[in-house]
């Protein structure tokens, strides 16, 4: 027994249960208050049954106590600024946190390179943070160990070192440009100069830095100003959708796209298989790998020399013409998988018609130490094979799985240390693996595209436990590392006031530390580059990144497997892309198995028929046939890394296999042509007419019902702007608890997403325009679901919204067959208890769907209810922001009240180009369209 108070004995395990749980000490302290001592008693001991009921509960527990912040208040949410980081450059963003849980991603309006905006990858950071099958401990040849016995590996690490001055010690990473793991870079090597650093990442960019130093000498970062520019050519470029600052680059070039609000600039694409940038083109043209080097060729001919081009496409002419006409208005970019000569020459043509200060700025390189990735990694592996390498430590890089070459080589490294966030292809290689903390559970920092730092803050505690890439460099130097808060403040001591520290924090932009101007100048000899030539192929095989998985690090993100590609609409696989012509003339359909071979390797892939790609080209997609990626992500798909770095003769065999692929292309079709579904036309019929799409009116009616409430919700959906990158798909899955339903259920036409972009392909197959267009529900005025549910289930409020009550639907399904746009899911399983997501991650203000339950778009109703309840607070107007909206880098999305004449989305409905869905439906839809408008150049369609 042991006293707690004069007089008061209770036995050791409820003195131990006292400590603690403090209250109850105090409440056992008087033992007249009976009742509340038995209930804190009943309350303390239930909670050591549960925690004793799970022995290894201290390594899986999924969510750790969280110490809530002053003034939190239970229920309402926060938010926080910090950035998401992909391939070293951050994306601003804010996030969303229920009691210390992250929920919800959103950008950053202060952020140039969010500028509030979000990508696919970044919505899903939420999915990757509570992702189950991140690296729970430290492994030693993949057993499980103590950190203890990682501080004794790290001890006589850096023993050896001190002896050996560094050799045989190599470092390697992806690009960097925080400046606190720069800082600890350079401590490293300037403590142990013999020690080396390499960098490599799957996703090259190399072409762009030596492009940038042969132009200018040394590499410096050349940023697009879209908005400036007047006619744009893109040449197989990025520019749109992956490039660093894509999401700035797209609000830029949407904000001169709509005729009704700005001029509209001109775009033109050349390329060989179809990119967000290409479809996004008014002329796009499609030109094999090596007409491209010839274009390029005889493009700076032309622009350079004066020389006119010789032999060219019939429309290289015309373009050419186009840029000469819009001098200190014009852009011209190419894409990071172009050889280096072509990115120099681009630069000496965009010096020579003005555009430098004007339609783009060169800027000291972001990248700390920028180094060419491909010559870094050929010489680490070289050293590898050759056994001159005694120690490597990795830092979330998974180059096990990215470059073959480095696998072979890595077991003559005697001792492999890797920093990895999953226990991946690296991981279950090397000697050593440690987990990485996510970016959302300690501090850091990086930069943007411009130069711009973030500091990110945790955003919870650590879910596993693991190290920093910053911290894991100091223990190599010293045994007492400091902690990342500290390592963080003493980069940024610039800040020092606490006022200007937490300014950074609340804004997620540190001031002032843009990218001075480079002062560099263009050389003279830039204006003699050709491209190297290409070796002479009937054949290209171009390899290129998933759009969703990127270079296969999101592959266990089951979001990003289920979202459809943009082209393609394929989910769960990567089929090799191949053009109509050579699909004709192999006699190959969707889904037929091919071998493709090069340099004696043999990779067997379904394939999908691309129209509008260059027939001959082969494109393969990274980021599948991972080996090691978690539960969901391992064996989907196929690896077809193996051929990167293939240098000869590619050829294409039929298995006469046939595999199953999975696409949403053909999946809730609208029974109308698309013409009248994806309006659009040219810039020139809207001068001449503006109103020339509207089509007919809709058909009259015997009674109208409007809404008796204060505000009508409406959207307006500018097809304009939409690129088709699906940031808004994910984020409104993101905000509405939509499950994954899996492979099978979507070859069944059971996917969930409430929101689809649909895709056609217009014109000949060869050659076609392609047009996009999102659809969700459309919240009919009249609407036909509503009539035939015979529970009601379907309702309309009083602010004209089309609800679901959940809790009375009996799943009939009487509405989705009754609605003509075919945008409502149903539950034909238990999908939300099934999928990877665990419930303590989803959105507490939307209830979870189970079995049997209809569900559809809502117009995001917690957030209309959020500010109906702000505006009777406060006394202001409605205003809320759907998640598709918040998310879309391009802002084609408005929604608002649409009855409010100053409204933003009332202005876009009295456009001459909006319009409805099937309007001889006369089903009133609160959704409408601005019809897209194309600005041809009359040269090339005379």
């Amino acid at each position: 027994m042991s006293s707690l108070g004069p007089g008061f004995g209770v036995p050791d395990d409820l003195a131990d249960i006292a400590r603690e749980h403090p209250a109850l000490a105090d409440a056992l302290a008087h033992p007249l208050d009976r009742r509340r001592t038995l209930k804190l008693l009943a309350a303390a001991l239930a909670t050591g049954g549960l925690e004793g009921c799970d022995p290894g509960h201290t390594s899986r527990r999924l969510v750790s106590a969280v110490v809530a912040p002053t003034g939190i208040v239970p229920g309402e949410p926060d938010h926080y600024a910090t950035a998401h980081v992909h391939d070293g450059y951050a994306n601003g963003i804010v996030v969303t946190q229920m009691m210390g849980r992250p929920t919800k991603v959103e950008g950053n309006p202060l952020h140039p390179a969010s500028l509030g905006a979000t990508d696919a990858l970044g919505q899903a950071a939420v999915l990757d943070f509570y992702d189950p099958d991140r690296s729970q401990g430290p492994t030693q040849n993949g057993t499980p160990v103590a950190w203890q016995q990682v501080n004794t590996m790290l001890a006589a690490l850096r023993t050896r070192l001190a002896q050996t001055n560094g050799a045989g010690f190599r470092l390697l990473t992806g690009t960097v440009t925080s400046p606190t793991l720069a800082a600890a870079i350079d401590r490293v090597l300037a403590r142990y100069p013999a020690a080396r650093w390499h960098q490599w990442q799957p996703i090259s960019r190399d072409a762009v830095r030596q492009g940038s130093a042969l132009a200018y000498g040394r590499p410096v970062d050349c940023v697009p100003k879209l908005d400036r520019a007047d006619v744009i050519l893109a040449i197989d470029s990025d520019l749109l959708s992956s490039a660093p600052g894509h999401l700035a680059f797209a609000r830029a070039f949407a904000s001169r796209r709509n005729p009704t609000r700005t001029r509209m600039n001109r775009l033109y694409a050349v390329e060989p298989t179809p990119t967000l940038t290409g479809i996004g083109a008014d002329h796009r043209f499609i030109a094999t790998p090596a007409q491209l080097d010839g274009i390029v060729t005889a493009l700076a001919g032309a622009l350079l020399h004066g020389a006119p081009p010789t032999d060219p496409p019939p429309w290289l002419p015309h373009i050419i013409d186009d840029l000469r006409a819009h001098p200190g208005h014009t852009l011209i970019h190419i894409g990071p998988d172009q050889p280096a000569e072509s990115h120099a020459l681009v630069h000496a043509m965009n010096e020579a018609l003005g555009a430098r200060g004007a339609t783009f700025d060169v800027l000291e390189s972001v990248a700390h130490a920028p180094v060419d990735h491909a010559e870094s990694m050929a010489a680490l592996v070289s050293d590898m094979a050759a056994g001159r390498i005694e120690t490597m430590l990795i830092l979330d890089v998974n180059a096990v799985y990215g470059f073959p070459e480095f696998a072979a080589a890595l077991p003559h490294v005697r001792t492999s240390i890797a920093l990895t966030p999953m226990p991946d292809e690296t991981a279950q290689a090397v000697t050593w693996n440690i987990p990485r903390l996510h970016d959302f559970e300690t501090w850091s920092d990086a930069r943007a595209f411009d130069g711009t730092a973030t500091i990110l803050q945790p955003q919870a505690m650590p879910l596993y436990g693991g190290r920093t890439a910053p911290a894991l460099l100091s223990a190599c130097i010293e045994p007492f590392t400091p902690a990342a808060l500290d390592m963080v403040r003493d980069t940024w001591k610039q800040l020092g006031a606490v006022t200007a520290w937490h300014d950074a924090l609340a804004s997620g932009v540190v001031p002032g530390t843009a990218s001075a101007t480079a002062d560099v100048r263009l050389r003279s000899a830039v204006a003699a580059l050709r491209p190297p030539p290409r070796p002479a192929r009937s054949l290209d095989l171009l390899i290129r990144p998933d759009p969703h998985l990127w270079d296969g690090r999101f592959a266990n993100l089951s979001w990003l497997q289920e979202l459809p590609r943009p082209l393609t609409k394929v989910v769960w696989d990567n089929p090799l892309l191949v053009s109509p012509a050579i699909a004709r003339k192999l006699n190959l359909h969707n889904g037929d198995e091919v071998s493709v071979t090069a340099d004696e390797r043999h990779v067997a892939l379904p394939v999908w028929v691309m129209p509008g790609q260059a027939d001959d080209c082969v494109v393969a997609l990274l980021g599948f046939g991972r080996r090691a990626a978690g539960e969901t992500g391992s064996f989907v798909g196929v690896d077809v890394t193996p051929l990167r770095s293939a240098s000869g003769a590619v050829a294409l065999h039929p298995t006469g296999k046939r595999l199953v692929l999975a696409s949403s292309e053909h999946h809730d079709p609208l029974d109308a042509v698309p013409a009248d579904i994806m309006r659009h036309g040219t810039l020139a019929a809207f001068a001449a007419q503006p109103d020339f799409l509207k089509g007919e009116a809709e058909g009259g009616a015997l009674y109208t019902r409007e809404p008796s409430g204060p505000v009508a919700w409406g959207m307006s959906i500018d097809l304009n702007a939409c690129i088709g990158c699906n940031a808004c798909v994910v984020a409104c899955q993101a905000e509405n608890n939509i499950p994954v339903v899996g492979k099978d259920q979507v070859l069944r036409e059971r996917e969930m997403h409430w929101l689809r972009i649909d895709r056609q392909f217009a014109g000949p197959e060869d050659a076609p325009t392609v047009l996009l267009q999102p659809v969700l529900c459309m919240h009919c005025e009249q609407a036909p679901c509503e009539v035939v549910c015979p529970v009601g289930a379907t309702v309309h409020d009083q602010e004209g919204l089309n609800l679901m009550v959940y809790n009375r639907c009996v799943g009939t399904r009487f509405c989705s067959n009754n609605c003509p746009y075919k945008v409502r899911r149903f539950n034909y399983h238990a999908y939300a208890k099934l999928e990877q997501r665990p419930p303590i991650s989803r959105n507490p203000d939307v209830s979870v769907r189970g079995r049997g339950v209809m569900e559809k778009c809502t117009f995001c109703v917690q957030r209309i209810a959020e500010a109906r309840i702000a505006a009777d607070r406060d006394g202001v107007p409605e205003q809320a922001v759907t998640a598709c909206q918040a998310a879309c880098p391009t802002q084609a999305f408005t929604f608002g009240d649409m009855h409010a004449p100053d409204s933003e989305v009332a202005k876009r409905k009295q456009s001459p180009l909006d319009y409805v869905l099937l309007p001889e439906e006369n089903t009133r839809p609160r959704v409408t369209y601005e019809a897209r408008i194309l600005n041809r150049n009359q040269a090339l369609t005379a």
